[in-house]
């Protein structure tokens, strides 16, 4: 049977409408602000064989099913059931770290099962040595929370109250992960219903040839982008800063192998496991997923599903390696590895297609502050993402305070001082944060926080210390990040940037500084005028103007010296190197090479 392209193109835009009212209907009727505020959740439409055809959202989802389908298979599944999980390592790292929590529904037409609809989302406290779950003292996932096999929460319409009161009794916040749940579980029965209505409208065998017609697409754009790239192979390195149990930093090493329109990629050389918990059990599928959405990075049209994973033939990932884990390793903060990964595959089409690829990114930040009321037993709980600089892009600058995921967002300052016991003292721009280029990097931010709770225990997520965001083409690397105790004071001190149990008083204040995206091509080709906009705006400083970009600008009058200009663009480097790796790389390889060996080119490769 074929179909038409019309056909087609109204099956995607129907998927995208599903996916759309799935994504609103989470928002609104979330209850934690992980999910409800910063947008943390994930929603798809699979077909018939647990493949994704369709989402919109910016987040691993291609094996979502397979662990629900091991355990129970298709032709056990009934109208009315809905499934959950949340175990990494049965999931082979579908979930990549325990609170996310995923619900899987499948639908039927006529007895017949046409597909499914998914949800997942980060819920708040599903139990764990610490309120909110993740902690980076855990050195196993034992206690990073509760792992759910996959069970079936809704068999044919009736609710599973036991297993239910089970999942409730392992959080600090029932109420929370009650309301999370309805939400989850009402996501995947609209999904349902509007895939239901498509395969009415259709029928099965013209909308299954629309889902493998929409495949095709993905599938295509993945070929016509790996057939742009020379024949080679490409290999680059990056680096997570430490474990929070040793200050040994970590190897993420990749290498892409690209032949015509197809591509094998190979981890095998990243570090082994670590005892801390930032270790990404990177699932095969996942991997592909990293590939092709860096390889389609311009093109917002194509989506990221089962087609675009196929010209990816092969990944290579090792046992008991730090993307490969062996459990029980801790996996909850794996994000530092994650976008590590998504870096070093930049890298590697870097490499190949001479530059032109955005530059290097930071990994957002997390700080959590945490206390109990002795009195009522409560606890409360701030889990606060902060965003940073993302890196430069070939046609434009970097985007500024980004959460690096498009689909998350920063919590809206009015909430937190809503919420918890904080009082925002100031969000602004971290200047000369980006690092310099042709087209800037993105800024990341300064944001003061005071403490307002009598007491507080602090926990603390930040990586690109070490190995800040890489210049690419001649570009500069970005600024890193800080925090701050009691900052512009006698008594201001740094906190460990990864760390945990750190005792807070009333009246505290944290600077938290976020690290900048890495510039893309010689600064010296900046537009001066630009220059002079961002000297205006705070992303750059009339000192890092001239030092960087070789624009003199006199501060009392916001001019610039087109004589001194001139002369100092005279001096600068004509020929700077493809990557900028920071000023502190080759003695981070020292140090690696002193813990494990094995140390890269001189390339930082």
């Amino acid at each position: 049977m074929s179909i038409d392209p019309i056909t087609v193109e109204i099956i995607k835009g129907a998927l995208k409408a599903a996916g759309r009212e799935m994504g609103l209907l989470v928002e609104r009727t979330s209850m934690s602000a992980f999910i409800r505020e910063k947008k943390d959740f994930f929603v798809g439409i699979y077909d018939g064989q647990g493949h994704l055809v369709y989402t919109d959202h910016d987040k691993f989802g291609m094996a979502m099913l397979d662990s629900v389908l091991a355990q129970y298979p298709a032709e056990t599944m009934q109208p009315g059931d809905v499934y959950w999980f949340s175990d990494c390592y049965l999931s082979g790292g579908a979930l990549s770290h325990s609170p996310d929590m995923c619900f899987v529904a499948p639908t039927f037409l006529n007895g017949m099962l046409v597909g499914f609809a998914a949800a997942f989302g980060h819920f708040w406290d599903i139990g764990g040595m610490k309120p909110g779950t993740l902690s980076p003292l855990a050195t196993e996932i034992f206690q990073e929370g509760l792992a759910i096999p996959p069970v079936k929460i809704v068999d044919r319409d009736t609710f599973n109250d036991e297993v239910y009161r089970l999942i409730l009794r392992n959080s600090r916040f029932p109420d929370l992960l009650q309301g999370d749940t309805k939400a989850m579980i009402a996501a995947c029965h609209l999904g349902q219903q509007r895939l239901l209505e498509l395969a009415q409208r259709y029928g099965q065998d013209l909308l299954h040839h629309g889902f493998e017609a929409i495949f095709s697409q993905s599938e295509q754009a993945v070929r016509r982008a790996l057939n742009a790239l020379p024949d080679g192979s490409y290999d680059f390195t990056d680096y997570v800063d430490n474990d929070c149990v040793s200050d040994t930093p970590f190897r993420v090493r990749v290498q892409l192998q690209v032949s015509g329109d197809t591509a094998r990629v190979d981890f095998r050389e990243s570090d082994d496991q670590a005892q801390g918990p930032i270790n990404f059990l990177l699932h095969p599928d996942n991997a592909r997923t990293l590939i092709a959405r860096a390889l389609c990075w311009a093109d917002p049209n194509v989506l990221l599903n089962h087609g675009s994973c196929r010209p990816i033939t092969d990944v290579y990932l090792r046992p008991g390696s730090l993307l490969q884990p062996r459990h029980p390793a801790a996996l909850g903060l794996r994000a530092h590895t994650m976008y590590r990964v998504l870096n070093s595959t930049l890298g590697t089409l870097a490499q190949a297609n001479v530059g032109h690829t955005p530059a290097g990114s930071g990994d957002y930040v997390l700080y959590m502050l945490r206390s109990l009321d002795p009195a009522t037993g409560r606890f409360t709980l701030l889990i606060d993402g902060i965003g940073v600089g993302q890196g430069a892009r070939p046609f434009g600058d970097g985007l500024d305070v980004i959460y690096s995921s498009r689909g998350q967002k920063n919590f809206p300052m009015e909430f937190v001082e809503h919420e918890f016991p904080v009082e925002i003292l100031t969000y602004a721009i971290h200047c000369d944060s980006g690092g310099p280029g042709k087209f800037r990097g993105g800024a990341g931010v300064i944001r003061d926080v005071r403490v307002l709770a009598p007491s507080v225990t602090l926990g603390t997520r930040m990586n690109n210390l070490k190995s800040p965001s890489w210049g690419v083409k001649g570009g500069g690397s970005g600024a890193i990040g800080r925090i701050i105790l009691h900052p512009d004071t006698p008594q201001a001190r740094d906190i460990p940037p990864f760390g945990d149990n750190i005792e807070l008083q009333q009246g505290d204040m944290l600077r938290i500084m976020t690290s900048g995206g890495g510039g893309w091509g010689n600064p010296a080709e900046r537009d001066p005028l630009d220059v002079l906009q961002d000297v205006k705006d705070g992303f750059v400083s009339v000192a890092r103007g001239r030092e960087d970009y070789g624009v003199v600008i006199e501060p009392e009058t916001w001019k610039i010296d087109w004589r001194q200009t001139q002369e100092c663009r005279r001096t600068m480097t004509a020929n700077p190197p493809m990557f900028d790796r920071g000023p502190s790389f080759e003695q981070l390889e020292q140090q690696r090479v002193g813990a494990f060996g094995h140390a890269p080119d001189a390339a930082g490769r």
